[in-house]
């Protein structure tokens, strides 16, 4: 594996990797890996071709008072994880190669990123596609693997290269859970242990909806609220939203028909976790639930 820290050094492989034929994949990541990670890595080595890791803690998705500064941090070990799952370019630039002068131009999906956790953290989501705008840009034509978890931010990087005719082929890989449940993520390093116990509420709820729906509830303002009393019922957890919203368009839906969003954030201790799970309801009155899978304990 190749550590790269500059531009110029990863376009110039990837060209060279796309002149002999094979295909370029690319995992962005802000590192701390984690299973979840490693998977998507996995899934870009299965596919073959050059894969590209990026590992960039990008300040423009941050907030003025979100935990850009105390976001965790593991470089040595994100190497080792990397080469271990058979990445061939870990891009990991300085902040300055990325950002040499303050961006004049940003990119704005519109629509898809008020909602959820766009309308609790402004202009998260154009720091979001602007970044990966770049990265495309960077890397080239590419295959660009995300995690289901980031529910929102698939659907608004799927749209922007919709719109934007870039040659991306974006692939969204399975959320991981944990063991007992909790979904992976790199801000659980936060959590103390009793904090961690609570943190297990959001997937219950989820479940307890799932199951729901194949009891045959399909009105979601029920549902909704059987979300909001279960989370509820965590002193540790303070509900920021509980949605149920259309996989695609992120828009609320009254009934759950087709493939619906079910999406719930919250606050437990200094972290601010996200969860969700996706419903599909066919025409038929088949119900089917995907949770996400649970990490293979080898990762």
């Amino acid at each position: 594996m190749e550590t790269l820290t500059r531009i110029a050094e990863v376009r110039a492989a990837c060209d060279a990797a796309r002149r002999d034929g094979p295909r370029v994949g690319l995992v962005p990541t802000m590192g701390a890996f984690h299973a979840g990670h490693r998977s998507l890595m996995r899934a870009a080595r299965g596919d073959g071709g050059l894969v590209v890791v990026s590992l960039f803690v990008n300040p423009t998705q941050f907030g003025p008072h979100e935990d850009l500064s105390a976001y965790p941090r593991d470089p040595e070990g994100d190497a080792a994880a990397a080469e271990a799952e058979g990445v061939d370019i870990l891009f990991s630039p300085a902040v300055e190669e990325m950002y040499p002068e303050t961006p004049r131009t940003t990119v704005h999906v519109d629509g898809l990123t008020e909602r959820l956790c766009g309308a609790r953290r402004p202009g998260h989501f154009d720091g979001v596609t602007t970044v990966c705008t770049k990265l495309f840009a960077i890397i080239g034509p590419c295959a660009a693997y995300f995690g289901r978890k980031d529910a929102q931010q698939l659907a608004v990087v799927r749209r922007m290269v919709q719109d934007l005719d870039l040659p991306v082929d974006v692939v969204g890989c399975p959320l991981v859970r944990e063991a007992d449940g909790l979904a992976m993520s790199s801000r659980n390093a936060y959590l103390t242990a009793d904090e961690r116990r609570a943190a297990l509420v959001l997937s219950r709820a989820l479940r307890r909806v799932a199951d729901a729906v194949r009891d045959g509830v399909r009105r979601a303002a029920s549902l909704r609220e059987l979300l909001v009393a279960t989370i509820g019922r965590e002193r540790l957890v303070a509900l920021d939203y509980a949605e149920i919203v259309d996989a695609a368009t992120l828009e609320p839906v009254r009934e759950i028909d087709g493939e619906v969003l079910v999406a719930v954030a919250a606050q437990v201790g200094r972290a601010r976790l996200i969860d969700n799970c996706t419903l599909n309801v066919s025409g038929q009155g088949a119900v089917t639930a995907d949770l996400g899978v649970v990490a293979d304990p080898s990762a």
